[in-house]
């Protein structure tokens, strides 16, 4: 008898994490990062868009990882069709409902969908559901640029976090906790996104700011970050990020207890982590008929 592979979470995740994709979770997580933060770690001139060149490279670097986590789904059994399933039509509802806001004042309605699904679905599928997402998106709206693949990597850290948040909360305490964490990452996604570009622009100033807020090549790396924060607090934090935040709290706590309570019918539904099984149909014989 051969024993099942192991895998960590909860039974019913539409995706169950095994070791071999949790590897793979941890190095896609920390090469993101790197992609994010290594800028401050090494002496570069600054340029304005210098990611642009090197942008094709990223996605294609990025793409991989992606993929090397699907299939590590796949043959530790993590992802059935089901997940997949699953996958597509959270992806595409997601891709339909960011048009709605477009950024617009930080107005996002993708972020509030990612949150749940990956409170309810687990964190290997919040990972891949954010990726896919905001992919579809950049898709639909004709959003493809340098800064998708951070963008994607940001939106999968969203979801993979919103699916290790405790299980043990339910009704208010949930949708709260839930809230809060959609105000936490409505500021920490601003934050990543101006990162990502900050140190390659040149003439970072404000004109209501007297200090100087651009990336110094060579300082110490606190140094740069305090002008990288002063530069998030006056360009993005009171405008886009609070507007997004805004919206993910309304949204959660309008519509998080509807929506929570459908996609948990759909995975007791969809039964996942359980084998199909199928029952074989009585037949009746036909009776003889005596001569």
């Amino acid at each position: 008898m051969t024993r099942p592979a192991r895998s960590w979470g909860r039974a019913g995740q539409a995706v169950r994490v095994g070791p071999r994709s949790a590897v793979v979770l941890v190095l896609a997580s920390a090469a993101g990062l790197m992609m994010f933060v290594w800028p401050l770690l090494v002496r570069v001139a600054p340029q304005s868009m210098q990611h642009g060149p090197d942008a094709p490279f990223v996605f294609v670097g990025i793409l991989p990882l992606l993929i090397v986590i699907v299939l590590a789904e796949l043959s530790e059994g993590g992802m059935d069709s089901k997940a997949l399933a699953m996958l597509g039509v959270l992806s595409a509802v997601n891709a339909a409902l960011r048009p709605l806001g477009a950024g617009t004042a930080g107005i996002e309605t993708v972020f509030f969908v990612l949150v749940l699904a990956g409170r309810v679905f687990g964190a290997g599928f919040g990972f891949v559901l954010g990726c896919t997402s905001l992919f579809a998106s950049a898709l639909l709206t004709a959003g493809v640029g340098p800064w998708l693949p951070f963008q994607m990597l940001s939106a999968a850290w969203i979801g993979m976090g919103a699916g290790l948040l405790p299980r043990k909360l339910s009704g208010r305490a949930e949708i709260a906790v839930l809230a809060g964490y959609g105000i936490l990452v409505s500021y920490a996604f601003g934050f990543l996104m101006n990162l990502w570009f900050w140190p390659f622009i040149t003439g970072a100033e404000v004109p209501y700011h007297g200090g100087h807020i651009s990336y110094v090549a060579g300082d110490p790396v606190g140094d740069n970050l305090r002008r990288f924060v002063v530069f998030t607090l006056l360009t993005s934090t009171a405008g886009w990020d609070t507007g997004r935040a805004i919206t993910n709290t309304v949204a959660i706590l309008v519509l998080g207890p509807a929506v929570l309570a459908t996609l948990r019918r759909a995975s007791r539904k969809a039964s996942y982590g359980m084998p199909p099984t199928f029952v074989p149909r009585k037949t009746t014989l036909p009776r003889k008929v005596p001569r």
